[in-house]
């Protein structure tokens, strides 16, 4: 069983994007430090960025484009910290 507090960014190394990969694992860290146990960067091919809550893909560049942070923080906290408020990014 997959741990469900665990997120994973998979980002294309061929088209350059560990900088957004690592900003937006830096804002999923800020708003979760206490909720996560573990936020992974796993370098790929391809074109992908994709976001993952345990197995559960959250955010997929192909699908949906490029995240907003907001977006995502979102996504993860609906999975790891329900009714958690996200301050003022929610407005």
């Amino acid at each position: 069983m997959t741990d469900v507090r665990r997120v994973e960014i998979e980002y294309c190394t061929r088209c350059r994007w560990l900088p957004r990969a690592t900003w937006l694992a830096q804002e999923l860290l800020t708003t979760f430090e206490a909720e996560l146990t573990e936020l992974a960067l796993r370098p790929g091919t391809g074109g992908v960025f994709v976001v993952r809550v345990g197995d559960e893909v959250v955010w997929d560049r192909r699908a949906q484009g490029f995240p907003e942070p907001t977006a995502v923080k979102r996504a993860v906290r609906d999975r790891v910290a329900p009714g958690k408020s996200l301050g003022h990014s929610e407005k």
